[in-house]
């Protein structure tokens, strides 16, 4: 029986579709949101009534009829911690995402989404992998600070696949085999991957610096700005994400210019990507003792994997600790595609996402 499935992949600046037959891409669409756009939208709720129109607009360009589909699969967002794979939309998702606690990202879109196409058709609509999914050990989420626990935020959704995929080509299944992996973006994030579990993380604000977050910073440094008078807390967040990391060096967060500054004989660029690289190769090393170092593969992924020039420093520093393995890109779209096809298959559960949220407000879908 053949599947076709929607997936979609709301980020801060773009709605990501496309559509799958089985594993097969039929067709994909990036639909950018303009500053003039998204400052015309007052909340979550009008960011929503526009991505969807986007998305319905999209499906008709491509001549697609939604009656075809088998399901639809939003990215999951931040939610509260949920188990990793997929869960059904139900109305205790869609309330959390409208009316909070959560942190404000554009992925939390993706569950409503999927839920705006999938409803009206009378099929499911998943979400896979959220961000916030949780399978650490007890141990790793002691801070030091009782009232803090620690958390797993990571890129799941990318490094999961990836790792999926590698065992593949290795003759395996994740299941059976161990490993870290390093999403490397615009943020970067390691994780410990135990027998199928994320059982460990360094999250893009506790390790290293990226192209436009700082990375962990000595906190006494951070305790002293936050009383100096001079910041506001907006602005110091803009420090850590967004204008932090290599942009705040070199005026630029796009590793294809910062590299010709390099080949250029920029000194200063050729420092700082090799201080990229070696705090990366430290997350890596940080990493590997949490599986009793029996690592069958390090893993380097994300968009910034593409640079031959950084995977090769970090390959040079980590390759004593298990074979390294560059596979380059996000893949989300497909990841999310793949996901759904597994439940539809009956080869992964679907869960149930509950919710103990009580106060009521009419739900927009």
């Amino acid at each position: 029986m053949d599947h076709y499935i929607l997936a979609i992949n709301p980020g801060s600046t773009s709605t990501k579709i496309a559509v799958y037959k089985n594993e097969d891409e039929l067709f994909a669409e990036s639909i950018d949101h303009s500053n003039e756009d998204l400052a015309r939208c007052r909340g979550l709720r009008d960011q929503f009534e526009m991505r969807r129109a986007l998305v319905f607009q999209a499906l008709e360009k491509h001549d697609f009829d939604k009656s075809r589909l088998s399901a639809a699969v939003g990215r999951g967002g931040q939610l509260p911690p949920v188990k990793a794979g997929g869960y059904g939309v139900n109305e205790a998702m869609k309330r959390r995402i409208i009316q909070g606690p959560i942190i404000d990202h554009a992925s939390n879109l993706g569950a409503l989404l999927a839920a705006a196409v999938a409803e009206p058709q009378h099929i499911p609509a998943y979400i896979y992998d959220a961000v916030s999914s949780d399978e650490l050990k007890e141990v790793a989420k002691v801070t030091g600070i009782p009232e803090i626990v620690r958390q797993s935020f990571c890129h799941v959704l990318n490094s999961k696949a990836t790792a999926r995929k590698v065992a593949a080509q290795m003759g395996s299944r994740y299941e059976d085999m161990n490993f870290v992996v390093a999403h490397l973006g615009g943020g970067i994030s390691i994780s410990a991957h135990e027998k199928g579990k994320i059982v460990d993380v360094i999250t893009d604000d506790a390790g290293p610096f990226s192209p436009e977050r700082s990375g962990s910073v000595p906190i006494l440094y951070i305790v002293d700005m936050c009383y100096s008078g001079e910041y506001s807390k907006k602005d110091l967040m803009k420090k850590l994400r967004g204008m932090g990391g290599l942009k705040a060096y070199l005026g630029t967060h796009d590793c294809r210019r910062i590299e010709a500054m390099i080949e250029g004989g920029d000194e200063k660029a050729k420092l700082l990507y090799q201080a990229q690289a070696y705090q990366i190769s430290k997350g890596i090393g940080e990493l590997s003792p949490t599986i009793d170092g029996t690592i069958d593969a390090v893993i380097l992924t994300g968009g910034m994997a593409y640079s031959d020039m950084l995977t090769d420093m970090v390959s040079k520093r980590v390759s004593f600790i298990a074979p390294v393995v560059v596979y380059p890109g996000e893949n989300e779209l497909e990841s999310l595609a793949y996901g759904a096809l597994r439940i539809l298959r009956g080869q992964e559960p679907c869960n149930e996402y509950v919710d103990n949220y009580q106060e009521k407000e009419e739900l927009f879908i």
